[in-house]
């Protein structure tokens, strides 16, 4: 059994949806991202940087993981599953998850930042990111031209990176004249563990058309930035 230790946001839906993938048993344990409890002691005993996700293994002698690129390695490893055995073969997985923790989550973090939740309006700050963001978006339409996968085969490599480039709207950032990307995305988007990942530990309602959740969700997310 895993204890899940989360919260809805695109680092959480990483660990959920590899989880259910994987089909793992696991057991949901929300962290309340807006009353802090992920600074709490007994918290940063499982995760010493306060920020989710993070996994008890108890299968393991309760070993935890922290940092979600680190836990969907984990799992991958300990399932035989969603990450080559081969070295040239796993190198090309965890090759793209550092192109997500490296590029596409921190690029994309920042445009949300500056676009979305900073009271002042940064322009050339939010120019920046959004760029960045897109031109992150052309390598992968650029890639996936010539393959099905970001991959040799549908990995963890692939989760990490959807969990994150399926917010692009909040973000910012134009999808436009890139078919692959969005062929890659529809996919993801249609396979059954991934929708169920995504609603965990709750579903998110689409704020695509109402301001006021728009400014409510970011006037929430401008407090917790500050923590």
């Amino acid at each position: 059994m895993i204890d899940l230790y989360t919260a809805p946001t695109p680092n959480g839906w990483k660990a959920s949806c590899t989880i259910e993938e994987l089909e793992l048993p696991y057991e949901v344990h929300t962290v309340d991202l807006g009353k802090n409890v992920q600074k709490e002691e007994w918290f940063l005993k499982i995760s010493p940087n306060g920020r989710i996700p993070a996994i008890v293994d108890r299968e393991a002698g309760d070993f935890a993981v922290f940092e979600s690129g680190a836990l969907m390695i984990y799992l991958a490893e300990k399932t035989g599953r969603l990450l080559p055995t081969d070295a040239k073969g796993r190198s090309k997985v965890i090759q793209w998850i550092m192109f997500q923790m490296s590029g596409i989550g921190p690029m994309m973090g920042q445009a949300n930042v500056f676009f979305r939740y900073f009271p002042e309006k940064l322009q050339p700050a939010i120019d920046r990111y959004q760029n960045e963001c897109r031109r992150l978006f052309e390598v992968v339409d650029t890639h996936l031209a010539n393959n099905e996968w970001l991959a040799d085969d549908f990995s963890i490599a692939d989760i990490a990176n959807w969990c994150w480039m399926r917010t692009y709207k909040w973000s910012g950032v134009s999808r436009e004249g890139l078919p692959h990307l969005k062929r890659w995305m529809d996919t993801m988007k249609a396979r059954p563990a991934l929708r169920r990942g995504i609603d965990v530990p709750v579903q998110v309602p689409s704020m695509a058309n109402d301001e006021k959740a728009q400014a409510a969700f970011a006037q929430n997310a401008q407090k917790i930035l500050q923590r």
